[in-house]
């Protein structure tokens, strides 16, 4: 029954941000935002939310594990399933923006912040606050730097069609669904932990990280159809920023988080292997198969190192 649950409950969170994913991008592109700016912003944190539903809930209940091995996952599955699967089905990706002068330190920053706060064993309520604060700082960053590749394009279809009212219905019903799928995601996760003796770590860096990231790899190769590619790139940095600034950030509000680096170092440096690899292929504009190929392997050995 439990894996019942834990499904349906994956569903409804999926779902639920997939409501909030297009009605936020229906918003940005009705005042002309660039496509970069809504990826990194309203896309991502629209992705970002099961992850943040399932790491305050699992943080309310005391499952430390599970709340900062969610984090840590999918932060690993964002960079190489997502953008290791965009990078292999791409056929032509460029971008406009400079990714590396421009966005590279939000890249592996937030990671090294995380190094940094988890060597107590801790990431108490004065972290998530310095966490948040990153996150603002991130924002304002990225509008400051928009001025400069703004492309000015309207889509004149979802401004004719834009309703105000049918988007806040639909906006609160994504919270809703993805709130409460993320109560019953952690309550039958812990169960089936339990049941099989799995560590709770497992099942939220493999299950719960795994599930909450499929928003970001359905976004990101919709953006790659549509041939935005900058969509997808910013999905993923943003995603990434708000996942270690506003998922831990908030959840350590809830509850302090206790992080054993020793315990789960495998798991910490192919987190940190991924950033860096996703750092030297937007140093070197690697948009393409070669790129591809980097991020799958390393999904392949943390994969193999969590099922062994």
């Amino acid at each position: 029954m439990d894996f019942i649950i834990f499904i349906v409950a994956m569903a409804s969170l999926i779902y639920g941000a997939d409501f909030i994913i297009k009605e936020s991008e229906r918003i940005a592109l009705h005042f002309n935002i660039s496509h970069f700016v809504i990826g990194a912003t309203l896309v991502a944190f629209g992705t970002s939310l099961p992850e943040m539903a399932a790491s305050m809930m699992a943080s309310s209940v005391n499952k430390s594990d599970m709340a900062v091995a969610n984090v840590v996952g999918s932060v690993i599955f964002n960079i190489t399933l997502v953008l290791g699967a965009v990078f292999i089905l791409a056929k032509n990706m460029s971008t406009s923006r400079d990714l590396f002068a421009k966005d590279s330190a939000w890249v592996i920053v937030p990671v090294i912040i995380f190094f940094l706060m988890s060597q107590d064993g801790e990431i108490g309520r004065v972290d998530g606050i310095l966490y948040l604060l990153v996150m603002v700082s991130y924002l304002i960053f990225l509008f400051m730097s928009s001025k400069d590749d703004l492309e000015g394009e309207i889509d004149k279809d979802l401004k004719d069609k834009f309703n105000w009212a049918k988007t806040i219905v639909l906006l609160v019903l994504g919270f809703t669904l993805t709130i409460g799928g993320a109560n019953f995601v952690i309550d039958s996760g812990a169960n089936i932990a339990r049941d099989f003796g799995i560590s709770e770590w497992i099942i939220g860096i493999f299950l719960i990280s795994l599930g909450t990231s499929l928003p970001e790899l359905v976004v990101s190769l919709v953006a790659l159809k549509k041939g935005s590619a900058e969509m997808s790139i910013g999905n993923i940095i943003g995603s990434n920023v708000a996942n270690f600034s506003m998922v831990l950030g908030a959840a350590s509000l809830v509850a302090p988080l206790s992080v054993d680096l020793v315990a789960n170092q495998y798991d910490m440096f192919i987190m940190l292997g991924a950033s860096l690899t996703l750092l030297f292929i937007i140093a070197n504009k690697l948009y393409n198969k070669a790129g591809g190929i980097f991020l799958l392997t390393i999904l392949a050995l943390f994969i193999q190192n969590a099922v062994a």
